[in-house]
């Protein structure tokens, strides 16, 4: 429906705007934030420079690449090496906190609310900010898991322990900073031991991170509960809902911001939100119920705060 529509930013300042959002929360019976990447972004968790370099710098002078993201992807030569990196990578965006309190700030503008989360980072942030488990849908899978690589059953693993294994047995010292690089100086290990190296319980085979990469992303118990509260909040909640929208791009639209849009557009009494930098754009079907605010979504919940 809105693949091709013609989209807009809302007109008014920057401070019209905030008067417009803190108003329309104020007013929502229920309100459904959809967050995407630029939410963890302004945390602080960013994948590339200063970040990158502290915890990544001798992959990047290895391997070559200049951020997270792409050692992702990186062909690694054995496992014991992909495991090098991903376990820093899980640590680092999955068992430290952000550096920002961003989280925090927008659960104290929810929590006396009606309030459902769904989101496509696989960071835990909200958890660790204190929302609601049983408010949050995880779309996307969850650092914090493992899943059969083939897969061959639909169960997932938290990795907690292992993870920090492997990130011990690289070097780093685990202190309240997250990791830290060995105190004589000496270099880190780029990989990890086998032995550490995670295997499927039920078939033996290499396990895998549970991101949704291709169509062997296992959706667990656990994902369709939450994917059935998620749908009973929609169904059950009428009235003047505000579809809040935190730093969603386009790159998955359709998880988050086509059907945010659709639904502002079949509620007439909705309203729909969104706050991202460089990117806060509605539809031109519903731009006298939209409120687009162009900015760094920390300093927008402060001072909507």
């Amino acid at each position: 429906m809105f693949s091709r529509t013609p989209i807009s930013r809302s007109a008014g300042t920057y401070a019209d705007n905030v008067g417009r959002l803190k108003r329309a929360l104020d007013e929502a019976d229920a309100v459904v934030v959809g967050a995407g990447a630029g939410l963890s972004t302004s945390a602080g968790f960013t994948y590339s420079g200063e970040r990158f370099e502290k915890y990544f710098a001798d992959f990047a002078r290895k391997y070559g690449y200049r951020d997270m993201y792409s050692g992702g992807f990186y062909p690694y030569g054995t496992p014991e090496e992909r495991w090098g990196f991903w376990s820093r990578y899980v640590f680092v965006n999955r068992y430290t906190d952000a550096p920002k309190p961003v989280y925090a700030d927008l659960l104290d503008l929810v929590k006396d609310k009606d309030y459902f989360v769904l989101t496509t980072n696989v960071d835990h942030c909200f958890q660790k900010a204190g929302f609601d488990k049983k408010r949050l849908f995880y779309t996307q899978g969850d650092y914090g898991l493992w899943q059969c690589g083939e897969p061959c059953h639909d169960g997932t693993y938290d990795n907690a322990e292992t993870v920090l294994a492997m990130a011990l047995s690289q070097g780093w010292r685990i202190t309240g900073d997250g990791l830290t690089p060995p105190e004589d100086g000496a270099p880190l290990k780029m990989t990890v031991p086998s032995e550490l190296l995670p295997v499927c319980p039920i078939c033996g085979k290499p396990m895998t991170m549970n991101l949704r990469a291709d169509d062997r992303f296992v959706e667990d118990e656990g994902w369709h509960r939450a994917a059935e509260r998620y749908e009973n909040f929609l169904r059950t909640r009428g009235g003047k809902v505000l579809f809040w929208e935190l730093g969603v791009g386009f790159n998955t639209p359709v998880i988050i911001k086509y059907p945010f849009w659709q639904m502002t557009a079949a509620r007439p009494e909705a309203v729909y939100a969104c706050v991202n930098f460089g990117e806060a754009v509605c539809p031109e079907q519903i731009r006298d119920r939209s409120i687009c605010i162009d900015g760094d979504i920390g300093e927008v919940l402060r001072d909507l705060k």
